[in-house]
């Protein structure tokens, strides 16, 4: 059943064979396969190759070796090369010489440059969905919590208060950001290769531009060297779904530490999170954890797949074979980690009281208290240089900001005046970031109310 014996007068080594197979990881690929075949004989029909009751018969044949397919009754052998290979020989079991024919005008080099542009595009909308899930979970979450106040951080040290939902929607940007990427990256490998051939198109007198838009592309290929050879599709994909690792491990770190004793910032799920074998009260985030570390996974694929393209020289070559365990991996591995990380989001039960009690520790109203300055015609260098010192004097004397008192106030600086009490309280403080993209309640909602726009139209490509 080899594809390609004809030259050869004996067979290949044992240890050639166990090296050239692929049908144990590329099987995936037999729906997007049998569909690039069913565009291929009506092609084929339309160039006269192809009787109309041959093109009935071959149609009908690779209906019922789909469904044998996915009921397991046709299944790949160990004599089978790769998923192209098996199925020839299922065509061949139903009809005979006939079942030769379809390889007529292609080869597995432009099929198999098609049938993973196939597999990507249908299953990146997939990836969409659950991403679209995992957005609406932290939106939910962020919507109850538009006033809850937060101490925000940078370096992880409190910085200033912001409104928890504000950052819950840090992490639902980014994602957005993942999903246009996806999109972009979907126009760009809506090009089909299919008709190139080996590396040199057909002399036979096809249609690929007919093909293509059959199968959901936009064109055909414009040049079949290169065709046959991209790969900057999957490398692309895999640089996608490395982004999307990285921000998922961003929320899994980030979750790990709000559900740190030393935090408390949130409650887990029993069914989002596990126990110790040993430490009966332990409660470990373990989803969140998973994520942070399959990010290295996905990274680990788009440096397999870059490194197997380097230096390749035009057209096809063997190390192409090593292309479809990183893009299949990172698909699986997407697919299996945003659900879990979205129900653990979804289920979280924020601590509120605990986020606001501890908003404006660190002195994280300082800022608050340069910015009335400058409002008073403090020059920003001289408001920070003052309160610098209140913040000094209050560690001294281990005492909050609003706690110094008017005269101990104009010993720091004659610019510390009593009324700058007035914004001291945490509530003040976020309703005042009121500046387009900042914390304060009012536009955390009008960031939801865009947001939840900008989703709905990301599901609704997802299902197109």
């Amino acid at each position: 059943m080899r594809l390609w014996g004809g030259r050869f007068e004996g067979g290949p080594a044992d240890a050639l064979t166990r090296l050239s197979v692929s049908v144990h990881f590329d099987w995936r690929l037999v729906p997007y396969d049998l569909l690039a075949s069913r565009a291929h004989a009506r092609v084929l029909n339309r160039a006269g190759l192809l009787a109309d009751d041959e093109l009935e018969r071959m149609l009908t044949a690779i209906d019922d070796l789909e469904q044998a397919c996915k009921s397991g009754a046709f299944r790949p052998t160990v004599a089978d090369e790769d998923v192209h290979t098996a199925l020839e020989r299922g065509l061949l079991e139903r009809l005979g010489t006939l079942g030769g024919k379809l390889r007529a005008g292609r080869s597995r080099n432009d099929q198999i440059a098609t049938d993973l542009r196939l597999y990507l595009r249908d299953h990146v909308r997939t990836v969409v969905s659950r991403l679209v899930e995992l957005e609406t979970a932290l939106m939910s979450q962020a919507e109850r919590h538009a006033e809850t106040a937060a101490p925000g951080m940078t370096h992880l040290q409190h910085a200033q208060p912001v409104s928890f939902g504000h950052q819950l929607l840090a992490h639902v940007h980014p994602i957005t950001r993942d999903i246009h990427r996806l999109q972009d990256w979907d126009r760009r490998a809506a090009v089909s290769p299919l008709g190139s051939g080996a590396l040199a198109g057909s002399s036979l007198p096809l249609d690929p531009q007919a093909v293509a838009l059959e199968l959901g592309f936009d064109a055909a290929a414009p040049n079949s060297m290169d065709a046959v050879a991209d790969r900057d599709f999957a490398a692309e994909f895999l640089f996608c779904a490395a982004m999307i690792g990285i921000h998922l491990s961003r929320l899994g770190e980030e979750i790990v530490l709000w559900a740190s004793q030393e935090f408390r910032w949130i409650e887990m799920d029993d069914a989002y999170s596990t126990g110790s074998s040993i430490m009966p009260q332990k409660k470990n985030p373990d989803v969140a954890e998973l994520a942070r570390g399959k990010s290295g996974r996905l990274i680990g694929s788009l440096m397999t797949m870059l490194t197997t393209l380097k230096g390749l020289p035009l057209t096809y070559n063997r190390d192409l074979q090593e292309d479809k365990e990183p893009v299949f991996d990172a698909v699986d591995t997407l697919l299996l980690v945003l659900p879990a990380v979205s129900g653990l989001v979804s289920t979280m039960r924020v601590n509120s009281a605990k986020l606001e009690s501890t908003a404006s520790d660190g002195f994280a109203l300082a800022t608050d208290l340069a910015e009335l300055l400058v409002r008073k015609g403090v020059a920003f260098r001289d408001a920070h240089e003052a309160v610098g010192h209140l913040v000094v004097w209050c560690q001294v004397n281990e005492c909050d900001l609003g706690d110094v008192s008017d005269e101990d106030l104009a010993k720091i600086s004659p610019v510390l005046t009593p009324d700058v009490r007035d914004v001291l309280n945490v509530a003040g403080a976020l309703r005042a970031r009121k500046a387009y993209g900042g914390t304060a309640p009012d536009r955390v909602r009008d960031q939801l109310a865009a947001l939840r726009e900008a989703v709905d139209a990301q599901a609704a490509w997802a299902a197109n």
